[in-house]
């Protein structure tokens, strides 16, 4: 089994006003050591061991650092594979951004849906950038992973549909990427000694990179060429949010709405599957909301109030996007989305463990 180079001691911040913890299955000698790091997690995101798993030898650590509205974290782990499902992301509130930057190891299986996974394999100094408010399942390689977690607005600023940033992966060949690479791994290195300001300047210097960098990638950013390419992907999407519930809305009406080039079109929603896709994952998303805070709607209220041409239809790509039908999705969340407190920005922790 491979290991990380794990420096578990806790490296806690000069300046107070920085909000720290720290956390190392080292030093949970009562429980099995990956089931310690599930439960310590586990509000946030699913760890979800196989029985072979649990009779190896597990090891991470965590160092959190917290600065106004912004979080680094420097995380170093054994394997382990991840999932924060529909059902765990309608119990809490947190729906800021993360960008992960692999310093050691990497990840691969990247499935940002059920429908939609991505195979390749990240290397030491890539990035993914996740929207907490959207399902991902990731199985990691054991790794060192440096996390920046910030809200909406700031990726709003390049992104005219921030969510459209998840599950977006950026390779370390560029210029750009190595700089980033570079400044996280200083920062990481010299946070414990500087001061609420330093730090904060830093982190928002390295966020300012990172959504750069995704920017470029999407061509969304760089000169007018991508701004005119932003602004026609924000048009298409106000477009689409407010006829979504309009049976007939498809591919084609909005390029007869538009009058946008066909393959201009489709290039802007090429990352998301294509246009059509992105139109049934935001009907589908809207469903799932409706599902829970929504319980004198039936499912078939929902459904054509969605545009689907029925129930079945409804429940069939419900279940291809989440693995359950609507029906056992909202008896699931019934349970917990009234019994259990909503998590807050400070217990972000776990995303990056």
């Amino acid at each position: 089994m491979e290991h990380c180079a794990f420096t578990a001691d806790a490296r806690s911040p000069c300046d107070p006003s920085i909000a720290y913890s720290h956390f190392d299955t080292c030093k949970q000698t009562h429980q099995q050591p990956l089931l310690a790091w599930r439960e310590r997690v586990g509000h946030i995101i699913d760890v979800l061991p196989s029985r072979a798993d649990l009779e190896k030898p597990f090891h991470a650590a965590i160092d959190r650092y917290t600065v106004g509205d912004a979080t680094f974290t420097d995380c170093r782990s054994d394997a382990m594979l991840l999932d924060r499902s529909l059902a765990r992301i309608s119990t809490d509130s947190i729906r800021d951004y993360a960008f992960h930057v692999f310093l050691q190891g990497g990840v691969n299986d990247v499935a940002v849906r059920s429908s939609s996974s991505r195979d390749n394999t990240l290397a030491a100094g890539s990035i993914l950038a996740l929207h907490m408010g959207q399902p991902v399942r990731m199985q990691r390689s054991a790794c060192r992973v440096a996390t920046i977690f910030v809200p909406g607005a700031l990726v709003g600023e390049t992104f005219p549909d921030p969510e459209a940033i998840h599950g977006r992966l950026i390779e370390n060949t560029t210029p750009l990427t190595q700089l980033i690479v570079e400044h996280v791994t200083a920062l990481s290195r010299d946070i414990p000694d500087m001061s609420a300001h330093a730090a904060g300047s830093a982190i928002h210097a390295s966020t300012q990179l990172l959504v750069s960098a995704f920017g470029k990638q999407a061509q969304l950013s760089g000169n007018a060429r991508a701004a005119a390419r932003a602004a026609m992907f924000g048009r298409v999407r106000r477009y689409i949010q407010m006829h979504l519930r309009q049976e007939d809305l498809s591919p084609e009406t909005v390029l007869q709405a538009l009058q946008l080039p066909r393959q201009t079109l489709y290039r802007l929603f090429q990352h998301e599957g294509g246009l059509g896709a992105y139109i049934r994952h935001l009907r589908l998303r809207e469903a799932a909301d409706e599902l829970v805070q929504r319980p004198d709607l039936t499912v078939t209220d929902i459904a054509f109030g969605l545009g689907f041409k029925s129930s079945s239809d409804f429940t069939r790509a419900f279940r291809r996007a989440y693995d359950m039908a609507p029906q056992d999705f909202r008896a699931l969340t019934g349970k917990t989305f009234y019994a259990q407190p909503r998590v807050s920005h400070s217990a972000q922790v776990a995303i990056s463990a």
